[in-house]
């Protein structure tokens, strides 16, 4: 249990900072709420109308979305490699050479389908 002390520590130093600063923001933020503040931000595109019970995100916001969870878990997988490499030597490189090609593939065929196209 003596290990895992420091970890336990700053696991409470940093739930007590989240709660503090959501805390603190409620009594220290201003209270001028017009309607621009309180309208989605749609990364500086003006938003659309939007149906009374709310509307459907177009199918193009989930598809980035596990784009970016995919080549982000892939990219994961390549600090254990980094970090073993020496004792891996050879068999290392090759495994990593195909993971990469293998992800590379992934991409080719996910540009090709116009997956990354923002249009």
């Amino acid at each position: 249990m003596q290990l895992y002390t420091p970890i336990l520590a700053l696991a409470l130093l940093a739930t007590g900072f989240a709660v503090f600063s959501v805390a603190i923001s409620a009594f220290t933020g201003p209270k001028r709420y017009n309607r621009a503040k309180l309208d989605s931000y749609e990364c500086g595109i003006e938003p659309t109308p939007q149906p009374v019970g709310g509307g459907r995100f177009p199918v193009k916001y989930f598809i980035t979305a596990m784009l970016f969870i995919v080549f982000d878990i892939e990219i994961i997988f390549l600090y254990p490699w980094a970090v073993h490499f020496d004792a891996m030597r050879l068999f290392g490189l090759v495994e990593m050479v195909l993971f990469i090609a293998t992800v590379f593939v992934a991409y080719a065929y996910v540009w090709r389908r116009g997956g990354l196209d923002w249009d």
